[in-house]
């Protein structure tokens, strides 16, 4: 019997079985068009920059990177991965007469300007009934008028002068840490300093209320061996998480802080030397 095939011709075929394809052995050379992960990229040719690499270049040449420190240490300290909050590297004059040469500050805070709130209600409200009471005792038909105008501007102004003398005292309280204690200093007339050494605190937290996360403020309640502390509650501290921490680190570890405080820092770029010509006049 004659099977004719699928383009229409009559010629005769012999049908036979397939083979299954050998399994091909995996070649040490990659395919024909993929691309190596070895394959190095030609330059721009004879005319191109000198120090421009080709493009997709796959590395640099070693010269480039001289200079360059890697720093592949583990990072140490409980602030790794935590941006420490932002301290003059000096105390200023007015912590600075309370420091003994041999201890090594580490920072000082004001109060939160929360702090001040119930003050600046005060004073705004105030100017507001100031305002009110002034208007209504100049309508007023009476020979006290006078009187009475200017005893309630003398009651406005002394109560301006007492929410500024709050505000000088918030400006000169200085929450201080050292590597060996930590201080508070407050008042403008009368000084009061209260100290407590680092290995004598026994326990240490911070609360914020839901005001205090808004506006990033919190309470410090510290705990030490001795009894009435005067440092034991510290309402009203900026940046309570950052300052947690590095508190916490200079108890625990204060060989990381001495290390990271004393590495200097390095630029990652080098500055570019000046080229020097050759004999030739070439670059």
């Amino acid at each position: 019997m004659t099977d004719t095939g699928a383009g229409g011709s009559g010629d005769k075929k012999d049908t036979e079985p397939l083979e299954p394809p050998s399994p091909r052995a995996p070649a040490d050379s990659p395919a024909p068009g993929a691309e190596s992960p070895t394959r190095e990229f030609p330059a721009f040719g004879e005319h191109s920059p000198p120090g421009v690499a080709a493009p997709g270049a796959p590395a640099a040449a070693a010269n480039d990177i001289d200079g360059v420190r890697f720093d592949d240490s583990p990072a140490g300290g409980l602030l790794s991965g935590v941006r420490a909050p932002t301290v003059p590297d000096v105390p200023s004059p007015i912590s600075a007469r309370y420091l003994f040469p041999t201890e090594k500050y580490r920072g000082e805070w004001r109060r939160h300007w929360v702090h001040l709130m119930p003050w600046y209600i005060i004073g705004t409200l105030s100017t507001f009934i100031m305002g009110l009471a002034s208007g209504m005792l100049t309508k007023w038909d009476n020979e006290n008028r006078d009187t009475a105008l200017s005893v309630t501007v003398i009651v406005w102004l002394l109560i301006l002068g007492f929410v500024g003398w709050k505000i000088l005292d918030w400006y000169m309280d200085r929450f201080i840490l050292t590597n060996k204690r930590i201080m508070l200093i407050q008042g403008v007339i009368t000084r009061s300093v209260a100290m407590m050494p680092l290995g004598r605190v026994t326990d240490m937290k911070y609360s914020q209320t839901p005001m205090g996360r808004m506006l990033n403020y919190g309470e410090f309640i510290i705990e030490s061996a001795g009894q009435d502390q005067a440092l034991r509650n510290v309402p009203h501290l900026p940046n309570p998480n950052e300052l947690y921490l590095q508190m916490c680190e200079e108890m625990y570890e204060p060989e990381a802080v001495d290390e990271r405080m004393a590495e200097p820092e390095e630029d990652l770029i080098p500055e570019e030397e000046p080229a020097v010509p050759s004999k030739d006049g070439g670059a």
